[in-house]
């Protein structure tokens, strides 16, 4: 008799934000392999996470996360990598593991490439950015290279401007890429990119493509937190070489 899969969901704090979510987006629970649950923290923007931040807004974070735990929700993201200043009090205050953001993944980014070069970051908005959110994930130390989307048109109407709800897919790719081969001629000792914002996961091929480097974003961390707080049996047969 088999028994189940352990399917348990990761639990998603979510921004108050209403435009269309592609697949890659963590939002887009259709086109991920594994079991998500939202919660939507109402009220919250993109605006004030990047330029508002404070334990008063932090409040309504908490509340959401508890919401999830109680849900049954084995480990808890945001759909925001600015959450990462919020990464200590969450984990703090439920039993369940947090990854509040796709920047944790940048200490283990530059020990992928021997501790060599820097890791670069593109983020929704370059001076939103600050030493205070590498700190609260353990990158405070590890050598960083910055790249905004705050300048491409099409990012700045739909992700941060909300103007439209309706998101060109083909053009956001585009200004996606143009920003990373940006970032090489800025800094061509970058041996890898993360992808802060959560928004930017769906043309990530397209990056990788274009920059031949390893792309990590809250999608493919979400993926490996799955996998290690939903563990399952495995199947196959036994090899001897």
């Amino acid at each position: 008799m088999t028994s189940s899969p352990n399917i348990a969901p990761i639990g998603l704090l979510c921004l108050d934000t209403h435009f269309s979510k592609p697949p890659g987006h963590i939002r887009c629970t259709n086109s991920l392999p594994f079991p998500v649950k939202k919660a939507v923290v109402k009220g919250t923007t993109i605006e004030e996470l990047l330029e508002r931040p404070s334990l008063e807004f932090f409040s309504p974070f908490l509340d959401a996360a508890r919401e999830l735990e109680q849900a049954g929700c084995a480990a808890i993201t945001g759909s925001c990598g600015f959450m990462a200043l919020y990464q200590k009090e969450l984990a703090e205050q439920v039993s369940i593991p947090v990854f509040s953001s796709s920047l944790i993944q940048i200490p283990l980014m530059h020990q992928m490439a021997g501790g060599l070069g820097r890791v670069g970051v593109i983020t929704a908005r370059t001076s939103a950015l600050t030493q205070k959110h590498f700190k609260a994930v353990g990158a405070g130390a590890t050598p960083i290279a910055v790249a905004g989307m705050e300048n491409q048109p099409e990012f700045a109407a739909t992700i941060l401007g909300n103007t439209r709800l309706e998101i060109q897919e083909d053009k956001l790719s585009e200004e996606l890429v143009e920003v990373g081969l940006q970032l090489l001629r800025d800094a061509p000792d970058v041996t890898s990119i993360v992808l802060e914002c959560t928004d930017l996961p769906p043309y990530a091929a397209a990056l990788q493509k274009a920059v031949n480097l390893p792309v990590a974003d809250l999608t493919t961390l979400a993926s490996m937190v799955h996998s290690i707080v939903a563990r399952n049996r495995y199947e196959g047969t036994v090899q001897y070489d």
